[in-house]
């Protein structure tokens, strides 16, 4: 059914999403009496509730609603569907809608000017000679610019959420679409809805089973293309892969296309499915690469950064004899590094490029004060620029080395944005003469890209990191092969300095990494029994209280390796310890955004990085105040990180009393406490064990069943990700040097990782 109405009130709006619910009024005498408000109005017009997505929250322009009468939380509401603005027929109403706020670039005194020189044909100069707009004062080519595009893509957005209603499109989702396929993206999707495989969050299956109810062919090429499309994207999601084999392709796109297909004669064949990508292949669409199949994105992400690598590899060397500075660092902060730590000093200098590793507590750090020292004596005029994928690793490495100056790698690059978001500030080569990368185990093939691609010629790099921690989140496994391409020099740490002689997880962290489950236990690595994992999550609780109240809130982190399977799972415990450690005191010192309910005083955990906040950074929620511009938040991050947030920014926000041990890479603890439960072991492997209690400086508790422990310490992480990196390294490298008529140098065994 289709109502005009126009917006009368917000009751609720959800930022993160922009769903809406709001009162409309309507002279629409169809509208069911249950759905009408019971108030008596000098319009005489009937007020009810409509729920959607991005309904305008304005009365400057009127709206047909299509939907359905559903029962909701306020009553009989409208479930919107579909919607549109209708264009305003007087010239106050088409002054009104510019004036809104709706349109970039246009406020209340612009949109007067414009309409008294256009009038009624504003809307037809909008969208076939917006140049003339230029005419008014104060709408400069920039301005102009901006009205262009914030005009064009309203337009875009709600066509496109028109379009795609049954698929309960998030205006965030529609934005993503128009970006990814830009101005044609309605004449594509119109043609087939599939290509929306092509875009994150929208699986084969859910677009699958739309289609099909409007009537749509099982044989449909554009069907199979989806296929293809998703399991690569799956692939890339789940399982970190840049690429699949064809074989597997095959057998996951087949899965996809025939799993919900009850009668065997209407399967996609493999034939069919063949066919199929061998025109995706030919058209560009996927990228073939000795039988492995890629998404054009990620090929290029893997062949750029393998180029780039290659050719620094190639560069003249400017050998840095180094050892009269060396000696005169080591007096002045008066230590004795090891054989190995020398050599990672001196091979920082002989090299362009080069590797760092070594598990916690084996001098990394002492190392890389060495490196900044010795290279502030040789090079007093030059750049040095420190950086880790995290902020909270990048803080730590500026509180190690006593250099201030390090950031994120995506502040460092100018993004501001995750892969699926970017935007880039500056596209400028990096401007230093040293760059030193801490935990570049956390970096995946998209970060590593950008960063590659913006070093200049005569930087030197060195990147640290632990090579049998977890991998990064995002897909590939770079500092894997960047180490095992052999073409690059890597340092192994492996002497233990960190820490008392007497401490034991360092020396637990290593038995583990080498599959011995005769562990030391003592003080400061703690194995307590429980049964079953409500037992351990009672023990978490009790245990958590007593470490707090004895070294505070900040020290002790406790991490699981599940977000929220059971008791001892993440999400359940930090709703039963909020409780405890910050229960509720009143309405006003609370918020509630959807599912999650925000409270003064609550430990939080970024979600999304920011200007001055990073993805995975701590904090707490200092104040809630209304202001005329509604409720703000106050946040504390440490530091000189206090920001005054919106509702809005509220969404990029977690309780973190505990994370996930993925979500902790990168931190440091004092104290630990994690549980080892049965209803985990499937999450429960060697380097996900291994990374979790190399979170901790002092403490490790672990809780649970040793039984279980023991399987994960023996259980190696199996699932190798598909990348061709260090491969497609050796072979630029080749190419480059047989082109500069120099010997081609076998990847040097010397060098390799031998870890």
């Amino acid at each position: 059914m289709s109502i005009i109405a126009t917006y009368d009130s917000k009751i609720f709006y959800n930022p993160g999403n922009r769903y809406c619910v709001i009162r409309v009024k309507s002279a629409d005498t169809s509208i069911p009496e249950k759905a009408r408000s019971a108030g008596r109005y000098k319009d005489h017009l009937i007020r009810f509730t409509a729920v959607g997505y991005e309904l305008p929250l304005t009365d400057a322009v009127d709206l047909e609603l299509d939907g359905e009468w559903v029962n909701g939380k306020y009553g009989l509401q409208l479930q919107v569907e579909q919607w549109r603005e209708i264009v305003p027929k007087t010239e106050d109403g088409v002054e009104s809608y510019l004036g809104s706020g709706l349109i970039k670039g246009i406020g209340e005194k612009t949109a007067a000017e414009i309409v008294a020189r256009f009038g009624m044909n504003t809307f037809e100069i909008l969208e076939k000679n917006p140049e003339r707009l230029l005419e008014i004062r104060g709408i400069t080519e920039r301005r102009l610019e901006d009205i262009k595009s914030s005009y064009a893509e309203n337009r875009m957005l709600q066509d496109l959420m028109n379009l795609l209603a049954p698929f309960k499109l998030t205006p965030k989702t529609a934005l993503k679409i128009y970006q990814h396929f830009g101005p044609s993206s309605l004449e594509i999707l119109k043609k087939s809805p599939f290509e929306l495989c092509q875009i994150s969050g929208f699986g084969f299956r859910r677009v699958d089973a739309i289609v099909q109810k409007s009537g749509g062919s099982l044989n449909d090429p554009m069907r199979i293309r989806g296929a293809v499309h998703c399991a690569l994207g799956e692939a890339k999601s789940k399982k970190g892969h840049l690429f699949l084999p064809r074989e597997a392709l095959y057998k996951a796109a087949l899965k996809l296309l025939n799993e919900r297909v009850p009668l065997p004669e209407l399967r996609i064949r493999q034939e069919e499915l063949e066919s199929v990508l061998q025109d995706m292949i030919l058209g560009g669409v996927v990228v073939l690469v000795k039988d492995n199949v890629y998404s054009p994105a990620a090929f290029s992400q893997e062949d750029e950064t393998a180029r780039r690598i290659a050719l620094r590899l190639v560069e003249p060397l400017s050998k840095e004899n180094v050892e009269e500075e060396l000696e005169d660092v080591k007096q002045q902060f008066g230590l004795t590094p090891s054989e190995k730590q020398e050599i990672a000093v001196k091979t920082a200098f002989r090299y362009n490029t080069s590797i760092i590793t070594g598990s916690p507590g084996t001098g990394k750090t002492t190392v890389l004060k060495m490196i900044l020292e010795v290279y502030r004596k040789l090079h007093a005029d030059r750049k040095i620029v420190l950086m880790a994928p995290t902020g909270r690793a990048s803080r730590r490495m500026a509180e190690s080395t006593g250099f201030e100056d390090a950031k994120t790698m995506h502040s460092s690059l100018g993004l501001v944005g995750e892969e699926d978001e970017e935007t880039t500030k500056k596209e400028a080569l990096l401007d230093a003469g040293l760059i030193i990368i801490d935990e570049f185990s956390m970096v995946d093939m998209w970060l590593a890209m950008k960063f590659f691609t913006r070093l200049g010629e005569k930087t030197k790099i060195v990147m640290v990191g632990d090579p049998d921690q977890l991998p990064s989140v995002g897909a590939g496994n770079v500092f894997h092969e960047l180490i095992q391409c052999g073409l690059i020099p890597v340092t192994v740490l492996d002497q233990i300095f960190r820490q008392s002689k007497d401490s034991l997880i360092a020396y637990n962290a290593k038995f583990i990494n080498e599959g011995t489950s005769k562990l030391y236990y003592g003080n400061d690595f703690v194995f307590m029994d429980s049964d079953s994992q409500e037992e351990t999550s009672e023990m978490i609780m009790e245990l958590y209280l007593q470490e707090v109240a004895e070294h505070g809130i900040e020290k002790v982190q406790i991490l699981s390796p599940f977000r929220s399977e059971g008791a001892a799972a993440v999400e359940q415990l930090n709703a039963v310890i909020r409780e405890l450690v910050n229960p509720y005191c009143s309405e006003e010192e609370e918020i509630r955004l959807g599912a999650k309910n925000f409270r003064v005083g609550d430990r939080i955990m970024q979600t999304k990085n920011i200007e001055r906040v990073s993805n995975g950074d701590l904090g707490f929620i200092r104040y809630i105040k209304e202001t005329e511009d509604g409720q703000r938040i106050g946040m504390d991050f440490g530091g000189n990180r206090q920001l005054e947030y919106s509702i809005e920014d509220m969404v990029n926000l977690d309780h973190a009393y505990a994370t996930t041990i993925h979500k902790a890479m990168g931190s440091e603890y004092d104290t630990i406490i994690m549980p080892i439960v049965k209803a985990h072991s499937i999450m429960l492997y060697r380097n996900l064990l291994y990374t979790g209690i190399t979170r901790a400086k002092k403490k490790v508790i672990l809780i649970g069943q040793k039984s279980i422990l023991f399987m994960a310490i023996h259980k190696t992480d199996i699932s190798k990700r598909n990348t061709l990196l260090g491969a497609r390294i050796c072979l630029y490298y080749k190419a480059f040097v047989r082109s500069a008529g120099l010997p081609v140098r076998e990847p040097m065994e010397e060098l390799k990782y031998a870890g």
